[in-house]
């Protein structure tokens, strides 16, 4: 028992008219990485605020080391030895590296901030982890797994001896992936227990020694990685055997709705150009960095097309801004859902409603009454999970959010549904939704752009997958694709 650094026991915790956990244990070995998982609402993040002192638990004990604590702040927790590397990272990036390793305590000399101090130390630490970066450089000059690297050692620099990472791979490359599991593994040897929050099940037997599911707030069971497979921890997370995960038995049509060719944006689209089909499914795939995104942004009027054309449905169009790309039937989820598909202090109704409000305006009202049965419509048929349509948008899980995103679209009727990322930081469940949504989408004919860094869905959802590297299309594969094929014209 003297090997425990963390003893969470019987966790309580309700919001109004919601049970967030319900007697809920964890516990977490010196040196080892302890994988946390479950689906959106099973009441991880939940679980993990108690531990950081955001929230406090109704009831139940918890032990650092022995020793029984009530977290009651943040500052306790970190005092604690507690360190939580959120998924949207806790940096300032117009500071430097240095100032930010050493944020709330400075080095000082005669009460003076000791930059030169700060700066030769930061370095050590920098260097200590094979960190290629400079303690001058400015944070927000980097990339994100530099900017995570640098909250990692900062985390480290506090004494931490828990570090929780939340969804810590997924905005990495496969190459940055590797880096961030050689410092994990750089911290276990250090004593450090580590509590993995991923939706990636695949890492979890290169990266994780045990796992504990939760479901529905409730804790299921505390597993070794080595001793379970990849279905026994789907079915504990979901309750049921989830029967073809990848849905796909959509035929497209024969009949081309969009052609793009040459396209250049003056800046990451170099020279694209793809047809699409109604009813197909069209992958991209690449690696960060490739153009995909910024190709979509540009075909739904988000950036300037310097030359290039489009032709949609037979006829030249100039696409200069979204609403001509929507009163195409052109419609697009981002990536980013927080910063660029949600209207986080809004709610649900609003969130779904947005870009159809102009059907309920009657003179100068809105018409409460139909807009709020066609927000229930799409929330059901997306089977979004809230106890009321008037839920601010923020308190939904990442996967219910999604949902949210994806039937505000559907709302305006689309012919092209242009789909980046559609499946980060979700759940299998929610996955296996997501994947039968869009293979009935394309059974209805409409025409499916689907952005995936997660190469079995792409090999497994797409008709045909076009590999973009550095703003062009190098090649488009037609059928029997292999991860090997992708990455080989992805790295070409």
């Amino acid at each position: 028992m003297n090997n425990l650094l963390l003893e969470m026991n019987n966790i309580n915790k309700s919001f109004p008219g919601v049970q967030a956990l319900k007697n809920v244990s964890l516990n977490l070995k010196k040196g080892e990485v302890h994988a946390l998982l479950g689906e959106n609402g099973a009441g991880k993040s939940t679980l993990i605020k108690i531990l950081g002192g955001i929230y406090r638990a109704n009831n139940g004990t918890i032990k650092i080391e022995g020793i029984p604590q009530k977290i009651n702040s943040i500052k306790h927790a970190k005092d604690c030895g507690i360190s939580i590397i959120h998924q949207e990272l806790m940096i300032v990036p117009e500071m430097t590296v240095a100032s930010n390793i050493y944020l709330g305590k400075y080095i000082k000399r005669k009460k003076i901030i000791n930059d030169k101090k700060m700066f030769e130390e930061s370095q050590k630490m920098l260097d200590s982890f094979f960190v290629d970066i400079k303690s001058t450089d400015k944070l927000g000059d980097l990339n994100i797994a530099n900017q995570q690297m640098v909250e990692i050692i900062r985390a480290v620099s506090f004494g931490a001896k828990i570090i929780v990472m939340d969804e810590p791979t997924s905005s990495l490359t496969e190459k940055e992936v590797d880096i961030l599991f050689k410092t994990i593994k750089k911290l276990k040897k250090q004593n450090i227990g580590i509590i993995y929050i991923s939706h990636r099940m695949n890492e979890l037997n290169e990266i994780a020694d045990r796992v504990t599911v939760l479901r529905d707030g409730e804790y299921i069971d505390t597993v070794n990685v080595k001793d379970t497979s990849r279905e026994q921890l789907i079915n504990m997370m979901v309750g049921r055997e989830l029967v073809n995960f990848y849905t796909k038995n959509s035929i497209p049509s024969k009949e081309k709705i969009l052609e793009v060719n040459n396209l250049n944006d003056g800046n990451l689209v170099k020279d694209v150009s793809f047809d699409l089909y109604k009813g197909e499914i069209l992958g991209f795939a690449g690696l960060v960095g490739a153009g995909r995104s910024e190709t979509m942004k540009a075909l739904f009027g988000l950036s300037n097309i310097q030359n290039g054309q489009i032709i949609f449905d037979n006829s030249h169009v100039n696409i200069k801004d979204p609403r001509k790309a929507i009163n195409l039937g052109i419609a697009l989820v981002p990536e980013d859902r927080k910063k660029e598909g949600l209207y986080l202090d809004k709610d649900i109704i609003f969130n779904t409603s947005i870009e159809v409000l102009g059907n309920f305006i009657r003179g100068i009202r809105v018409d409460k009454k139909k807009e709020r049965e066609i927000v229930r419509k799409y929330s059901e048929s997306m089977n979004v999970k809230t106890p009321t349509l008037n839920q601010l948008i923020s308190k939904l899980s990442g996967g219910n959010q999604q949902k949210v995103i994806i039937g505000r679209w559907l709302a305006t009727k689309p012919r092209i549904l242009i789909l980046d990322e559609p499946t980060r930081g979700i759940d299998v469940g929610a996955k296996a939704e997501i994947y039968n949504l869009i293979n009935e989408l394309a059974k209805n004919g409409i025409g499916i752009i689907f952005i995936s860094s997660e190469l079995p869905e792409i090999i497994n959802m797409s008709d045909r997958v076009a590999v973009m590297n550095h703003g062009v299309i190098k090649t488009i594969l037609e059928k029997d694709f292999t991860q090997e094929q992708i990455m080989y014209y992805a790295t070409l």
